[in-house]
């Protein structure tokens, strides 16, 4: 089973109730692979993701948090906060010193497998990847793959894409 840490954004997609069609597609992606998929891996979200969802102007709150009821939250320690600094600080991630780079350094800390996430613009983005992936080694640790869902399928006989 591969470990795989769910970003808010993977979350949102879920329970999302936009009509636009790129919204309708993403939804239609998440919830085949929620109901076809969550049992074929071990499924984390962090304390930042419960804290995004939480913000009072998330309207879909409450759906979002009836969808994650019972997947273990990783602590946003302090090893995570420092992770997230240098992210920031090399110019790989975007300030303020939460969100995705929160997302990044938790799922690094905790040795995911993959991160599921939507946000191709600074996370599931193979140039932006690479620079991550840079700056962790130069830590030793090992970045996980960041991909949209449908990069992540486990057929029934055990083989991943």
């Amino acid at each position: 089973m591969a470990i795989v840490y769910l970003e808010t954004s993977f979350i949102s997609a879920c329970v999302t109730n936009r009509l636009d069609a790129g919204s309708l597609y993403r939804q239609s992606i998440s919830l085949e692979w929620w109901h076809a998929q969550r049992h074929q891996h071990d499924l984390y979200i962090s304390d930042e993701v419960i804290a995004e969802l939480s913000d009072p102007r998330y309207m879909r709150r409450q759906e979002a948090f009836d969808h994650i009821e019972g997947l273990e939250s990783l602590v946003v320690s302090d090893e995570v906060i420092g992770l997230a600094r240098i992210l920031v600080d090399h110019k790989v991630m975007p300030d303020p010193l939460q969100g995705d780079a929160v997302h990044v350094a938790c799922a690094t800390v905790y040795s995911m497998d993959f991160m599921l996430s939507w946000n191709v613009r600074h996370l599931a983005n193979p140039n932006k990847t690479q620079h991550l992936n840079t700056i962790c080694l130069r830590m030793g640790l090992m970045l996980p793959r960041i991909i949209t869902p449908e990069f992540l399928w486990k057929d029934n006989h055990g083989s991943s894409e």
